[in-house]
């Protein structure tokens, strides 16, 4: 029996990343499904520190939000998809298409708020108005999802920093 040569070993295609409608369409989709777990979430805190006022305990409520996001996201991309994911057949992967460790996703969820933090922290420095700030951040998020189109694989910057990869899986 002969080694397999270059010639004759199955190729095996680079997967394709998703376009960037359906990832973005993806992400509002996330958005929408992230209220509940937020709402849940904020109502555990608010019941637990016996919160009477909104802004009673407003740092930690932000802090207790960021910390289940975070679990979320980190348990979902390990897995490989959220429920977002899963509708738009979208595969979160490493370099070599398999699954990311705990410690990827969790790096890749970090990674992530570079969607928000640099317009909201020009909002803050510029004490901007709701409506200019609701502007900053839109702005910024369509900027930052074209960003993506500079990558040789099209991939937004915080996965080709964390070492992830967006795939398309559609059957």
């Amino acid at each position: 029996m002969s080694q397999p040569t270059p010639e004759t070993e199955p190729s095996h295609p680079t997967p394709r990343t998703p376009g960037l409608r359906r990832r973005m369409a993806c992400w509002l989709y996330e958005g929408m499904l992230l209220f509940g777990v937020v709402f849940i979430a904020g109502y555990l805190f608010s019941t637990l520190s016996q919160t009477r006022h909104a802004l009673d305990h407003r740092l930690g409520q932000q802090a207790f939000v960021f910390w289940v996001l975070g679990i979320y996201f980190t348990w979902f991309w390990h897995k490989g998809q959220t429920l977002a994911m899963k509708t738009w057949h979208i595969r979160i992967t490493d370099p070599q298409g398999q699954a990311v460790s705990q410690l990827r996703a969790l790096a890749r969820y970090l990674l992530c708020w570079i969607w928000f933090v640099p317009p909201l922290a020009l909002i803050w420095r510029l004490d901007l108005a709701l409506g200019s700030g609701s502007v900053l951040i839109l702005g910024w998020v369509v900027l930052y999802a074209i960003l993506s189109r500079f990558h040789p694989q099209r991939q937004f910057w915080h996965d080709v920093w964390a070492g992830t990869r967006l795939v398309d899986v559609r059957p």
